[in-house]
C-alpha cells in the first residue's frame, strides 16, 4: 500500500474517548477507501490505517454491543 499524506487531514475525536485526556482515539474521513486512526496524545505519533468496511464493521459492532469498548 502507498504512504499516505496525512498532513492536511482533518481529525475528529471519537465519541467514545473520555474527556479526562485518556483514551483519546481520533479519526479522519477525508479519504473514501481507509481510515487513518491515531492517539490524541501523540498527534505526531504513529497513525494506524483500516480498510473504511472494516472500520465501518467494527464500529457497528460497537455500537450494537456486540464488542465492549
Amino acid at each position: 500500500m502507498r504512504s499516505l499524506d496525512l498532513t492536511a487531514v482533518t481529525w475528529r475525536k471519537s465519541s467514545y474517548s473520555n474527556q479526562d485526556g485518556g483514551q483519546c482515539l481520533e479519526v479522519s474521513d477525508d479519504f473514501a477507501a481507509v481510515v487513518p486512526v491515531r492517539d490524541s496524545k501523540r498527534p505526531d505519533g504513529p497513525v494506524v490505517t483500516f480498510a473504511a468496511d472494516h472500520w465501518s464493521s467494527f464500529v457497528s459492532a460497537l455500537r450494537d454491543g456486540v464488542l465492549n469498548a
